[in-house]
């Protein structure tokens, strides 16, 4: 089944990292999100919604590679690994291109419009999920495997790197993030510069959103763990 998006907010504040002239944009995005319960199941099912706020890291796929770590019950809205009915929409086009992901699954990318795109995750022959942009990024946890589908219609995942919030953390890039607690299974991450300023924000409420930085890519839970990949 497709994820549910949440809505996620990415703000940008006018610093120089995210001027042109530092090539740094930072576009928010909603993704489905799926903590881990300590099984090694491949992908995920199901549509985001609620988390229990506890996450955990498996076995991912794709560009780059990762370590497993985690702890905690697996949140609610998770994808744990069940597949789906395949949708309308894959079944009348052809996906544009395929990417194999961290763990050995494959991501069907299909083109709707400029800068919009959809991303198929499938294991095995099975559907287990959704990614989709809209003006935006779009950001995702499918069982410890962490997925950022860009406008440009690449996916980027890994596993590993995992920093439980509250609290403020080093991400790749040299980037910070303060990860705040905003209430049951809703976490907000303000993404600091090198300077200390506010370069951009994202809001996991209920499901996982990400983003892509200039080459460096971050995944937020609503569990409040925070990655980031490079």
């Amino acid at each position: 089944m497709t994820a549910r998006r949440t809505r996620r907010t990415l703000r940008t504040t006018g610093l120089v990292a995210f001027a042109a002239a530092a090539a740094l944009s930072l576009t928010a995005c909603q993704g489905t999100d799926q903590d881990a319960a300590g099984s090694s199941q491949k992908k995920d099912s199901a549509a985001a919604s609620h988390s229990t706020g506890e996450d955990k890291a498996a076995s991912g796929g794709s560009s780059s590679g990762g370590s497993s770590s985690a702890s905690g019950k697996t949140p609610k809205g998770e994808h744990n690994g069940t597949p789906v009915a395949d949708s309308t929409e894959s079944k009348a086009a052809s996906p544009v291109r395929t990417q194999t992901l961290v763990d050995g699954s494959t991501a069907e990318i299909y083109r709707s419009g400029d800068q919009n795109y959809r991303a198929e995750i499938i294991n095995g022959g099975e559907r287990y999920g959704t990614l989709r942009t809209h003006d935006a990024d779009d950001g995702a946890n499918f069982n410890g495997m962490y997925l950022v589908l860009t406008m440009g219609g690449k996916v980027h995942s890994w596993t590993g790197g995992e920093q439980q919030g509250p609290g403020t953390f080093d991400l790749e890039g040299g980037w910070k993030a303060e990860v705040t607690k905003l209430g049951r299974n809703r976490y907000r991450a303000e993404i600091l510069g090198h300077d200390g300023a506010v370069n951009g924000t994202l809001e996991a409420n209920e499901s996982a959103t990400g983003t892509s930085a200039n080459g460096v890519y971050i995944v937020l839970t609503p569990g409040g763990v925070i990655t980031s990949h490079s």
